[in-house]
């Protein structure tokens, strides 16, 4: 139910409204002040919205998975697509309002010590690791990864590793020109990355691992929402249990999760997914609902 011509309906769904969350949530955290964002409702909703940034990584993991275009050189064109994307985007966001249409606002510069209209500030916005970035390298690596395994097991491992090291790799770097930059996109604990490779890119690889499972029961999905919605229940709660020994270390930031952090936002999307689905059915033509 709910798949038809290699689209999960409620795949799909979710995906969309995720990337519109997002517009908003970056809208505001740009433009709106500070009170707005921290002292509203509204604000307090838009930020939390935006943490379906994890469903729009799953949902692409799973999407990826039922693609036609598998090989080699298709992933890594569309990496570099992505990549393209999101550089372009950096500079629509950014520099064209700072030089253009007067600046971008003093609260957003100050908040990170920067100067309007400098070279410096210039360099850090065009290079800011945002989740296209993220989704890019992501493909990258998918491609190399394809070449030793195409098994579900090695992206839920992957996965896994990735969630588990990530607050221990926090904040490596290192001062050789060239590659610092590319520890940053993988490794930040800073604001110039928002979306670092670990552990945002454990979602998009347990969507793949997920995307796989589906395919192995022949694309039931009336089979793989059940079973999403159980595995989503476990999740949260041995996520909820590892934040609740230490918050700091496996939560804390949300854009630099420690590993209770990530499972239980896993956990919470999967849930999502499985919501969507029955929203999905209930809204469907041909639903008894909708009938009656």
């Amino acid at each position: 139910m709910g798949f038809t011509n290699n689209r999960i309906a409620a795949i799909d769904f979710t995906r969309g409204i995720s990337v519109f969350f997002l517009i908003i949530v970056h809208t505001m955290l740009i433009y709106g002040t500070l009170e707005t964002q921290t002292e509203t409702t509204i604000g307090q909703i838009i930020i939390w919205l935006g943490r379906g940034a994890a469903m729009y990584l799953i949902a692409m993991g799973i999407s990826f998975t039922f693609s036609r275009r598998q090989s080699f050189y298709t992933i890594i064109k569309r990496a570099f697509y992505l990549l393209f994307i999101g550089y372009s985007l950096n500079f629509v966001k950014f520099i064209i309002p700072e030089f253009i249409f007067g600046g971008l606002p003093y609260r957003f510069l100050n908040a990170y010590h920067l100067k309007t209209q400098s070279l410096e500030t210039s360099l850090f916005f065009l290079g800011l690791g945002d989740i296209l970035q993220l989704a890019g390298i992501s493909l990258l690596l998918i491609a190399f990864i394809n070449q030793i395994s195409n098994n579900k097991w090695l992206y839920f491992l992957l996965g896994l590793s990735i969630m588990i090291l990530s607050k221990e790799l926090s904040g490596f770097k290192t001062n050789i020109i060239g590659l610092e930059y590319i520890c940053h996109l993988f490794f930040s604990n800073q604001y110039n990355v928002y979306f670092p490779v670990f552990p945002w890119s454990a979602f998009i690889f347990m969507g793949v691992f997920l995307g796989k499972q589906l395919k192995e029961i022949n694309n039931d999905t009336q089979i793989f929402f059940k079973n999403l919605a159980l595995q989503s229940l476990g999740l949260i709660v041995l996520g909820l249990s590892l934040v609740l020994t230490n918050y700091k270390y496996h939560f804390g930031d949300y854009y630099h999760l420690g590993p209770g952090g990530s499972i239980i936002l896993l956990g919470i999307m999967m849930l999502c997914f499985w919501i969507a689905n029955q929203l999905v059915k209930l809204f469907n033509p041909n639903s008894p609902f909708l009938i009656l």
